[in-house]
């Protein structure tokens, strides 16, 4: 079986014609795809579909490209693909920092946007299976001066006595470690810590970093693992080593 029928795309355009030529072309190559021609038949979609990426053009009707996005990307690490007009060069930006992965600029060339899509889930497969394994095969992860025993929860420094974090404490921590530099949001340390009998909050989040804070001897005003991203969420800043 072709890699390709393992995924899915979304096409978010509000052309019906450009809409049905480029979902002819995916299906084509074997893609499952998911049609939609405003924000609120992309957030159905999205709601109720495994997606492996979101086609997105900034032009739609409802919430546009932009607004999306930031909201996708604070429940969800789907990639995301922003179409442009040529002379929209600060909605690029715009894109990539509220969290698309890729952008590309009408009138584009489908074969590319195919490769663009290709390349997009295959790295998004290697970080996934990067941070799993890091896990699983490691004992500690160490940030000088510290190292966390995965395996019994503790916090270890030299010359001083171990510290044994709660569940949730490591459990957040591991998270924001395995996608250190990137900031995270609230709500995707949520979904990441979700558990079927425990349901994080927002305030629970900030309870737990102020503890890890506490045990780290990490300065909240001046940090040196995890910072806060205001109005975001937060970000793990050292460097680590799984061993």
């Amino acid at each position: 079986m072709d890699v390709n029928q393992k995924h899915s795309v979304l096409i978010v355009e509000d052309e019906i014609a450009s809409l049905n030529l480029l979902a002819s072309y995916f299906e084509t190559e074997d893609y499952i795809v998911y049609k939609a021609r405003d924000s609120s038949e992309a957030e159905a979609h999205i709601e109720t579909k495994a997606i492996s990426v979101i086609l997105m053009d900034i032009k739609i009707p409802g919430k546009d490209g932009l607004e999306l996005t930031r909201e996708i990307r604070n429940k969800s690490d789907v990639g995301i693909i922003l179409v442009t007009q040529k002379k929209d060069d600060i909605d690029k930006i715009v894109g990539l920092e509220l969290g698309a992965d890729d952008y590309v600029t009408k009138p584009y060339n489908p074969r590319e946007l195919l490769v663009r899509v290709k390349n997009l889930i295959h790295r998004s497969q290697s970080r996934a299976t990067a941070k799993q394994h890091s896990l699983e095969g490691s004992k500690y992860i160490v940030f000088p001066p510290w190292t966390l025993h995965l395996g019994r929860r503790l916090l270890q420094k030299e010359g001083q006595e171990d510290i044994q974090m709660t569940e949730g404490e490591f459990k957040l921590l591991t998270t924001l470690i395995q996608n250190s530099g990137s900031v995270l949001s609230r709500d995707q340390i949520m979904n990441q810590m979700q558990r079927r009998d425990w349901f994080p909050t927002d305030r629970t989040i900030d309870v737990l970093i102020a503890r890890i804070r506490r045990k780290l001897e990490d300065d909240r005003l001046n940090p040196q693992y995890i910072n806060t991203a205001h109005g975001t969420g937060y970000v793990f800043v050292a460097e680590a080593e799984y061993l």
